[in-house]
């Protein structure tokens, strides 16, 4: 179709005088040619028309009196080559309420508007000076800018809002007082090859529901942050999505609501390089982060930061910082030359890194505080000024395959929290791994070379588990265990230390099978003054100190270990009380091993069971701490002693006969029968469960059974995460606790919500159905619930009705027993309780309702705590009390509420 060409000019030749009079005689298909001048209109648009500087750009200027200098309300009008002004009232220079306006090469000083249902493009144009957002999309609207340059705003660059669209190619924003560009409401954009610079804040700030795709941008120079995630304003962010299990692919539904950056490079911020504080998902992939003003990265809130292949170097501070309940997955990535730490999450959050290199940072190079959750997986971590890797507080690490180099204090620190690592090498660091904490931290198929100092260190009061690896060339001892500590070691080789193989500090005892000791510049193992433990199947060898030094009262059990190539086999005080079984010698020049001598059958806490069976490893680790057969007289007389259960104390006790049996028979080389330790606890609250439970396990360790018999209680919050991948490592940790020892589960049914078939608790079971075959002669578990509850829990799982064979019934207590609990409360607290008063008592308990709400035993308790309330404010008024006033609690002292 044939073009009609129409001339304006504002003197000299031309058809028209101004843009407006052509614009109202063009029809479709219209050219506008319009010659060198100042127009001082305002043009309105709303069909097919194209308006051109026939000279060029820099030629023509429309200047709206007031206004804006274009609106289009439809068509598809093209400028090309114009320069538009806005009006005095500083409003926008172009407003596009609809159509599919497009400006080519184009100079507006002022504000586009984009708004409604528009589709707007702009090529090769220039925004420049605008009162606020340079170009601002909203409504509907879409907008396209290729090719453009935004600056001198006295605001945003680029502003998108609503459920508006931009798409932005090889784009310029510079010079703008506020952000380079927003990203506002369920708004959505891509920006590829742009550029963001000297901004007044952040260069891109999203509020959580727009979700913007940038590729290969570069944003820098910015006196905030060079990207900033933030919750919208006046609302509430929408949640964000759980990290999905063992990295799996987001789906692509998920893909277009996360906000991506492709390629792109943050540097020269102010602030931080990354800021998501807000319910989004971010995900930066093949990115550069570097020469911030603050931290790299910094995840906060509930956001969910994804980094892929992205390197986070030469900032002042932490690289990557996760707190509050915050996600950060981080895959191939990069830390390095950081001001503080590589990595630092806290609080409640999770950071998950895969095939991750963090180096040279001034302070840890991953630190795990708070409540916080970290994995890293085939991650290499070298070179920090402190700690390589530390968990404090009571956060958590599973580390696989990772290797810790170079740190110059520990290269595996945990004090107070948990830890688990597999098959990770630890070297050079000035401690290979340091362990303080509460829980049983787990070493598997590890490696620690060429420590400064010690190799694995286990502070006072600590347990380890450690299985498999080895621990080399170290400064002074191969693995340290100090005071009080209960580790547990096999399987593991310690060669080439300064100091001693293995030292037992006093007060520790630690149950050590099949470990190889050889190389050593002191002794082999060091068992100090008043050390304990049992040593089954171990190799020293090649020493440079006796390979056995036994210390004044220490007694460890040695058994079945060669002691061979070495100048001497043993050296021990006068007063060392250590027992060598089947222990022996060869090519010792100086030997002083003890020969082999049988032990008798009742020698006190000492089980001469088959070669290491699980009794005879308990019974040596529990003699050593005094505990053994002689103790179960006592311990059923404390059974015994207990208010009412009657039926309970008949079937611990007989249990307690049945395993005794079980010992004689493993004495004299017999098959146990079948014997199922754990035990279903159903009774309402306040009847006596944990103090049963805790006497359970002090019975079996003083059997031989249990290696210590201690209690370790946990609930559903204590075992089940709070998202996919959360529950196992919990479960796991805290069974490792119990190790030795009774896990007591209160409340157990609760991990089975009724009509919740994929609740997290389903995992925790099926976790510890696991560890209980993996660990059945190391560990009892007692489940306790109400009875009605607890058969649900039974049979949500197949594995837990074979596990759970016994059922110990407690029965509310009756008016009488409660008195008796009183009486003995008040025994143990120097108080008397009369008969008449005893009587006024067992009214009150009589007139209390059992509901659901009745605390058994804990009523008692409260009843005699108030009672010694209103004894305290009877006798307070007494001038000169006597001691039976002071010590005896009389009618009126009990409840007056029910008595």
């Amino acid at each position: 179709m044939k073009r009609t060409v129409l001339r304006v000019a504002d003197r000299g030749w031309g058809t028209y005088r101004t843009l407006t009079a052509a614009l109202r005689a063009a029809g479709e298909n219209t050219v506008v040619h319009v010659q060198p001048g100042v127009y001082r209109e305002s043009l309105v648009l709303d069909g097919d028309v194209v308006v051109a500087a026939e000279k060029g750009p820099g030629t023509v200027r429309v200047v709206a009196a007031h206004g804006p200098a274009v609106r289009v309300s439809d068509g598809t009008p093209v400028l090309r080559q114009l320069t538009l002004e806005g009006g005095a009232d500083r409003g926008p220079t172009v407003v596009a309420a609809g159509g599919a306006p497009v400006l080519e090469g184009c100079e507006i000083a002022g504000r586009v508007e984009v708004v409604q249902s528009a589709r707007a493009e702009l090529r090769s144009c220039t925004v420049r000076d605008a009162p606020g957002s340079g170009v601002h999309v909203t409504g509907t609207a879409r907008a396209v800018l290729d090719a453009c340059v935004v600056q001198g705003a006295a605001g945003h660059g680029l502003t998108v809002g609503d459920a508006a669209r931009a798409d932005v190619r090889g784009t310029t924003v510079e010079r703008v007082t506020g952000s380079g560009i927003v990203m506002l409401g369920a708004s959505a954009g891509t920006f590829d090859d742009c550029t963001v610079r000297r901004t007044g804040d952040a260069g891109l700030v999203v509020r959580a529901g727009a979700h913007p795709l940038l590729r290969g941008c570069r944003l820098h120079d910015t006196k905030a942050q060079g990207i900033r995630i933030a919750a919208p304003s006046g609302g509430a962010a929408p949640a964000a999505t759980a990290p999905p299990a063992d990295g799996a692919a987001a789906g692509a539904g998920q893909e277009e609501s996360r906000i991506r950056l492709e390629g792109c490079e943050v540097f020269g911020t102010g602030q931080e390089g990354v800021l998501a504080s807000a319910a989004a998902v971010l995900r930066l992939s093949d990115c550069h982060v570097h020469d911030t003003g603050g931290a790299g990265v910094i995840v906060a809130g509930p956001a969910r930061v994804e980094l892929e292949a992205t390197r986070v170097v030469d900032v002042p501070s932490t690289g990557l910082a996760v707190m509050d309940e915050a996600h950060l997955l981080v895959s191939g990535g990069t830390v390095a030359r950081t001001g503080a730490n590589g990595v630092h999450a806290t609080d409640g959050c999770t950071v998950r890194l895969t095939g991750c290199e963090i180096s040279a940072t001034a302070y840890t190079a991953v630190n795990v505080s708070g409540r916080a959750r970290a994995e890293l997986r085939g991650c290499t971590v070298r070179d920090s000024a402190q700690h390589g890797v530390r968990v404090e507080g009571a956060a958590t690490l599973d580390a696989d395959d990772s290797r810790v180099e170079r740190a110059a204090m520990s290269g595996v620190d945990v004090k107070g929290g948990d830890a688990v690592l597999r098959r990770c090498v630890i070297s050079d660091a000035e401690t290979g791994v340091r362990l303080e904490t509460g829980h049983r931290p787990l070493l598997a198929g590890c490696e620690v070379l060429r420590s400064g100092r010690t190799g694995i260190e286990v502070a006072a009061a600590t347990g380890a588990i450690v299985r498999g690896g080895r621990v080399e060339d170290c400064g002074s001892a191969g693995v340290f265990l100090d005071e009080g500590g209960e580790s547990w070691i096999e399987d593991l080789a310690i060669s080439g230390t300064r100091g001693s193989g293995l030292v037992i500090w006093a007060g520790a005892r630690p149950r050590v099978r099949s470990v190889t000791v050889a190389d050593t510049g002191k002794n082999g193992v060091y068992a100090g003054d008043g050390a304990g433990g049992l040593l089954e199947d171990c190799t020293l060898s090649a020493t440079a100190f006796p390979a056995v030094y036994v210390g004044a009262k220490a007694a460890p059990v040695l058994r079945r270990c060669l002691i061979r190539d070495t100048e001497e086999d043993l050296s021990q005080a006068d007063d060392a009380a250590a027992r060598f079984e089947e222990c022996r010698s060869t090519g010792v020049k100086v030997t002083s091993l003890p020969a082999a001598a049988p032990v008798p059958a009742a020698a006190g806490a000492t089980v001469t069971a088959g070669p290491g069976s699980p009794a005879a490893t308990a019974a040596a680790v529990t003699g050593a701490e005094g505990a053994g057969e002689d103790q179960l007289p006592a311990l059923l007389s404390e059974l015994e002693q207990l208010v009412g259960l009657d039926g309970v104390k008949r079937e611990v006790a007989s249990m307690a006969k049945l395993m005794q049996m079980v010992k004689r028979r493993q004495e004299a080389g017999l098959q146990p029968p079948p014997l199922s330790r754990h035990l279903i606890f159903a009774g309402n609250p306040g009847t006596g469960k944990t103090t049963v439970a805790r006497l359970y396990g002090r019975l079996l360790a003083a059997l031989g059974l249990l290696a210590r018999g201690h209690l370790v209680e946990a609930d559903r919050t204590a075992l089940v995460g709070e998202y996919v991948g959360h529950t196992a490592p919990k479960t796991t940790g805290v069974f490792r606790q119990a190790l030795g020892g009774v896990l007591f589960i209160d409340e157990a049914y609760a991990l089975v919500p009724v009509g919740q078939s994929n609740d997290f608790g389903h995992e925790a079971i099926s976790t510890l159905v696991k560890l209980m075959e993996d660990h059945r002669d190391d560990v009892v578990v007692i489940a306790a619930g109400y009875p009605q509850d607890m058969e649900r829990l039974i049979d949500s799982n197949p594995g837990l009705a074979s596990r759970f064979t016994r059922t110990l019934s407690f029965d509310d207590y009756s008016s009488a027993d409660l008195v008796r609990i009183v009486r003995y409360q008040a025994s143990q607290h120097d108080y008397d309780v009369p008969e008449e008063t005893a009587a006024t008592l067992l009214a009150h308990f009589d007139a209390i309702e059992r509901t659901e709400r009745f605390g058994n035993g804990r009523t008692a308790r409260q009843a005699f705590q108030r009672m010694t309330e209103q004894h305290a404010m009877r006798v307070a008024d007494l001038a000169d009390p006597t001691g039976e006033d002071l010590t005896v609690l009389r009618p009126a002292d009990v409840p007056a509420a029910v008595a």
